[in-house]
């Protein structure tokens, strides 16, 4: 009998993923598209606690991918490379051509790579720089092997996950405390582990400290409010904001644009 791996289900923490995210975590796509059409499609993986998507430009022009807490292993033109977590958006170049990619859910990818995610904080990097040369060349000729690059780069994490330890469930309840807007440091006493190591343990798992992971929690869960048409200054409050005026510097701390711009509107 295989080993069940990761959570017990795609973004297993589902009424804080809708909460945070304002849809299923099959609808999940934390990206904004701005004056470009592009084709994104995404499923649920086989792999618990991540999400399978493609992702195609189809025009010129430069991108923006919001912080959310995931690493990606990614393919593009044959090459593989990781996509750190990000503490501000991450403005792609808009180079032509399809891409695809496994995500995973917070805290998970570090062990299925073998990379901390510190080592990876605002990055975008060739797996090559990361794995042996050899070992990262094989991964590489095995996705394109596959009847598609989104299958092969799932059979790929599939494989990896097999001969890896589960996730910490430690890290699951650090997750759903700081989506849930737990304080850091009620969070670190609740789980019985004290404030340091929590945050050394949250630099290992998703690149940064638990304040910055709660920070980029609250950030999607305030845009998520605010896609379904609330007023600003309501969705302020009810994401854990003191006002809508801390919600405008947050928002445009992480992400370089208003609340506006993102959602397209003036209030």
């Amino acid at each position: 009998m295989a080993r069940r791996v990761g959570y017990g289900s795609p973004f297993a923490l589902s009424p804080a993923f809708e909460r945070a995210y304002g849809v299923s975590p099959q609808e999940y796509r934390p990206q904004l598209r701005r004056n470009l059409a592009r084709v994104y499609a995404q499923r649920a993986s086989r792999l618990a606690g991540a999400v399978v998507w493609t992702h195609t430009p189809t025009e010129p022009g430069p991108g923006r991918v919001l912080p959310d807490g995931c690493m990606d292993l990614l393919w593009y033109d044959g090459r593989l490379l990781v996509a750190g977590p990000d503490t501000r958006a991450y403005v792609t170049d808009g180079a032509p051509g399809r891409w695809a990619g496994v995500r995973f859910y917070p805290g998970t990818a570090p062990a299925l790579l073998g990379v901390p995610a510190h080592a990876l904080r605002d990055r975008r990097v060739e797996l090559t720089d990361l794995w042996p040369a050899t070992r990262a060349r094989r991964l590489a000729a095995r996705v394109n092997a596959a009847p598609d690059p989104a299958t092969g780069l799932e059979e790929a994490a599939l494989s990896r996950a097999a001969g890896t330890e589960p996730p910490d469930p430690l890290l699951r309840r650090v997750v759903a405390a700081l989506d849930a807007g737990r304080p850091v440091a009620a969070t670190a006493d609740e789980l019985g582990i004290g404030a340091r190591r929590l945050h050394r343990r949250s630099l290992a798992a998703f690149g940064y400290g638990p304040k910055t992971l709660a920070r980029v929690l609250r950030l999607q869960r305030a845009l998520a409010l605010a896609r379904t048409g609330m007023p600003l200054a309501e969705t302020a409050v009810r994401a854990g904001f003191a006002d809508q005026a801390h919600l405008t510097r947050d928002v445009r701390e992480l992400t370089g644009a208003t609340p506006g711009e993102l959602l397209g509107r003036n209030s």
